[in-house]
């Protein structure tokens, strides 16, 4: 069997929280449709594989091609770190 890394790519991603702030990329989701803000601060996303649920401290992922998708915190831990791309967090509001 061959083996594979992941090739290094920088992705977006917001952990689900208690605050009322939203990257824009989330906002514009939500806008669109295709993600909604459901009971106890679940994040319904509807994907290519059907509609899937980010709970609390989940993180939502924007890949490569702009697609979203929910990650459990410990995978996210293990295959992703922090990048500094030297721009300023832009965060909008979840009630704009």
């Amino acid at each position: 069997m061959s083996k594979f890394r992941k090739k290094p790519v920088v992705i977006e991603a917001y952990c689900v929280a208690t605050d009322n702030f939203f990257p824009e990329w989330l906002n514009d989701a939500i806008e669109a449709g295709s993600v909604y803000v459901g009971s106890k601060g679940r994040i319904h996303i509807t994907t290519l594989e059907g509609t899937m649920t980010a709970n609390f401290d989940d993180y939502i992922i924007r890949g490569v091609k702009g697609e979203l998708y929910p990650c459990k915190p410990d995978i996210f831990e293990a295959t992703y770190e922090a990048v500094d791309d030297g721009a300023p967090q832009d965060m909008g509001n979840m009630n704009d």
